[in-house]
């Protein structure tokens, strides 16, 4: 069967513009977690986020796009990561195969919206925003920056979103029903997120802590990443660097709670479960586990559960992303997914950032140093709200 090559990537997030600048921050321990400054917010005191410090003028520069353009920042950022990530796979036309783009937002385009929500009947200038609201105006825009005129499509799982987006292009290309598709997720900090997450009481007002016992909840993020997943066959017919392979995919539903995992990990077992499945791989294969992570009471507990339900006392190495770029929602499983495929190329396990205290629940603990490791395989986990649950596995 046909095996998935990824041979692009592109990612924009608070701890780097690009690829090189991520992995150097992942490589010297540098977060990118702060007070935010560019979105005006009652709560700006309060918490703690991972803020890309580049204004939305500054993006439309660098994309030079019109003035009169309707772009949002969750829009912005995706096309910078997206046009990285044709760069990268030297990509110059989309249209020279059967390609399509799936993109995955939550925040869409509400960071605007929300902000002109009560002068729409008073200012024709920003009606135009209007139309950018909903999660797939972000795509369409984006792809007809790239110049693709191929398949467009979105997902919006919450938290996993990214996760399927990078799934469903892989299935779409073991099918045979294209041959090249790029895939990833893009969100912006919005007023909305952050008053919705503080609603359920789960933002910390410090750097967040994964898997400490001490841990406070989550930092919110903004970030984009896309990858461009390519068969095998029509990578080697271009004489294209295969970076990585995208082996394995599972999606679950635990079923439990609109905004809560389950307490044993349910959705989250069946999800690594199913990837492995796909992949073909027994648990022991796995190097690296790239967790959720996220530093809230709920999904550490239920995590941690769940990957011993998978492992059992065979643990691999494994650590949280997440207290260097904040969670980014539906950008998160994008961003991470650049990161499992970094860490196999280079041959490296990141730091699991301010851990100290291991949980009471179990005796798990993070890997907290940069470490050079044998990694052949990486596992990536991203879990959602109404119990949507993803996990990817990617292989040398």
């Amino acid at each position: 069967m046909t095996r998935v090559a990824i041979t692009g990537m592109g990612i924009i997030s608070a701890i780097g513009n690009n690829v090189s600048e991520n992995f150097m921050s992942l490589k010297t321990a540098k977060h990118g977690i702060s007070r935010i400054s560019l979105l005006q917010t009652r709560h700006e005191n309060d918490i703690m986020v991972g803020e890309i410090k580049i204004s939305n003028q500054d993006l439309i520069n660098q994309l030079q796009l019109p003035s009169s353009n309707n772009l949002t920042r969750t829009a912005l950022l995706g096309a910078v990561a997206a046009k990285e990530a044709l760069a990268s796979a030297k990509i110059s036309n989309c249209n020279d195969r059967k390609t399509g783009f799936i993109s995955s937002t939550s925040v869409g385009g509400m960071d605007f919206t929300e902000k002109y929500f009560y002068e729409y009947f008073d200012n024709p200038e920003i009606t135009k925003y209007i139309t950018s609201h909903d999660a797939g105006h972000s795509s369409h825009e984006i792809a007809e920056i790239l110049g693709l005129q191929g398949l467009v499509s979105t997902i919006s799982t919450a938290c996993s979103s990214a996760a399927n987006a990078i799934m469903l292009g892989a299935r779409l290309i073991k099918s045979g029903k294209l041959e090249r598709v790029i895939v990833g997720g893009t969100d912006a900090l919005s007023k909305f997120t952050i008053n919705g997450f503080k609603t359920l009481m789960i933002l910390s007002d410090t750097y967040n802590t994964p898997f400490d016992q001490n841990r406070k909840g989550l930092n919110l993020g903004e970030a984009a990443a896309y990858l461009v997943l390519e068969a095998e066959e029509v990578a080697i017919a271009d004489k294209k660097e295969i970076l990585a392979f995208v082996a394995g995919y599972g999606n679950a539903n635990d079923a439990y709670h609109q905004t809560a995992s389950s307490e044993n990990g349910d959705g989250a077992h069946l999800a690594m479960e199913k990837a492995l499945q796909v992949a073909g791989l027994k648990s022991n294969q796995i190097d690296y586990i790239n967790a959720h992570g996220t530093a809230t009471p709920n999904n550490d507990l239920s995590e941690g559960r769940a990957i011993i339900r998978s492992f059992g006392e065979n643990v691999p190495k494994f650590s949280s992303t997440k207290a260097f770029t904040g969670h980014t929602l539906a950008a998160a499983a994008a961003i991470e997914a650049v990161y499992s495929v970094l860490a196999i190329q280079n041959q490296c396990i990141y730091p699991n950032l301010n851990f100290t205290t291991p949980m009471s629940e179990f005796n798990l603990k993070p890997v907290t140093e940069f470490t050079s490791a044998s990694v052949s395989t990486v596992l990536s986990n991203s879990f959602g709200f109404g119990g949507n649950c993803s996990t990817l596995i990617f292989t040398k």
